[in-house]
């Protein structure tokens, strides 16, 4: 199906809102993490429970995502786009709220799963909502400036998440995250129109979506495409569940410090993204990926030679783990946009389907950094340097079936359509 031609018939500013929306949506799953992380110390106290019995509210976090976008993309393909990411906000809003009431560490936990199926709303919505406007290379430019809007959150969330924890303690941050909940439902409900019509919706119910998730599985590109994400995505998954206790106890950080030094990598995720942007206009999604897999696998083995030698300090850890972060904002869109332009018919299924893979996987890899009750710097480096390598590995090997397919190139960056002009 041939992209729908309404996003480029939108006033520059229009077209400034919806990708605003869309990437703050797509952020919320980054706020919903990075708001708690400088406290899981002080709510592991606070609870009463042992410090992986808190970091899997992580990996609770991380299978609400995946199941969320498997409810939400099928659903949002029959339904369309706008009242399903509505529903996911209202829920998502709730959610921040019943966290502080959290009376012990399981329900806390619980609730955090809830959260995630709501966030998960927003990651498949505004993917979805992209190939419906745009495809392969054009896709990826527009996802990469959700990237510069949506790697603002982890700053904003670091930096915020420490101040809330000083001044309101463990349960500050979710009061935050309500604020943020409300702020883009009204955002969404005034500012975000229906990318798909009517006529373009898929009918059929549940036993179509799995039909079409079926037929996805036998896909060798797209199966490729969705485990590399999964890889990569499982070194940053190690980074959010393991990096506040490694940075405060194994170097002695103070939680604003971890939270500055949160707030420099992901800059790096935010100038990577925009970095992206400007390169798709000469390469092809493909290269550029091929060249940030290879950064972030060489980055891998830093973090395990750092974590194996304490000795070299605090920055010998943080310079690997900042390129860690700020390759993701190649990897993802452009990986993104190539599965997705694959089929663009059922986006909202496909997005879902291939946002499930990759959280999963690192929702599964996040339970074993806490084994043994304590999270340890080996623990995670061994976790990041795998996976890295792995992505790469898997990538070379998909690349040799992709030379065939069609990118779709872009207007120059100074017309192009995907934004207004600067």
């Amino acid at each position: 199906m041939d992209p729908s031609p309404a996003f480029d018939a939108f006033s520059g500013r229009r077209r400034t809102v919806i990708i605003l929306i869309l990437g703050g949506v797509w952020a919320l799953s980054s706020f919903a993490t990075d708001l708690f992380l400088p406290a899981m110390p002080a709510a592991a106290a606070a609870l009463g429970a042992s410090e992986s019995a808190v970091a899997l509210n992580i990996t609770a976090l991380l299978i609400g995502l995946g199941v969320g976008q498997l409810l939400a993309g099928p659903v949002s393909d029959s339904r369309g786009r706008r009242p399903v990411l509505l529903a996911g906000l209202v829920v998502f809003t709730a959610a921040a709220l019943v966290c502080v009431l959290a009376p012990g560490v399981e329900v806390f936990i619980t609730v955090r799963l809830v959260q995630g199926m709501a966030a998960a709303v927003g990651v498949a919505i505004s993917n979805a909502v992209v190939t419906d406007y745009k495809r392969g290379r054009d896709a990826a430019r527009m996802l990469s400036w959700m990237i510069v809007i949506g790697g603002v959150a982890p700053i904003v969330a670091s930096l915020s998440g420490a101040q809330m924890l000083r001044l309101v303690g463990w349960t500050g941050p979710f009061y935050l995250l309500a604020g943020i909940g409300l702020f883009f439902l009204v955002l969404t409900t005034v500012g975000l129109p229906e990318s798909l019509p009517p006529e373009r919706r898929v009918t059929g119910g549940l036993r179509v979506s799995v039909r079409i998730m079926v037929g996805l599985s036998r896909e060798r590109v797209f199966m490729g495409y969705a485990l590399t994400a999964a890889l990569a995505y499982t070194t940053f998954f190690a980074y959010l569940s393991g990096s506040s206790f490694v940075y405060q106890q194994v170097y002695g950080v103070s939680p604003t410090t971890y939270s500055l030094l949160f707030a420099v990598n992901s800059l790096g995720l935010l100038a990577a993204g925009r970095l992206n942007h400007r390169l798709l206009a000469r390469y092809s999604p493909a290269r550029l990926l091929g060249a940030a897999l290879a950064a972030n696998a060489l980055a891998g083995v830093g973090v395990l030679v750092a974590a194996l030698s304490p000795g070299l300090g605090l920055w010998a850890m943080e310079v690997p783990m900042f390129v860690i972060v700020a390759t993701l904002g190649v990897i993802y869109p452009d990986l993104t946009a190539l599965a997705l332009s694959l089929h663009p018919e059922v986006a909202g299924t496909a997005a879902a389907y291939f946002g499930t893979l990759r959280l999963g996987l690192g929702a599964a890899a996040t339970m074993a950094i806490g084994i043994g009750g304590v999270v340890t710097a080996g623990a995670v480096a061994v976790e990041v340097m795998v996976s890295a390598a792995a992505a790469l590995a898997l990538f070379a090997v998909v690349s040799r079936r992709i030379r065939s397919q069609r990118v779709l190139l872009d207007l120059p960056e100074e017309v192009s359509s995907d934004v207004p002009p600067a």
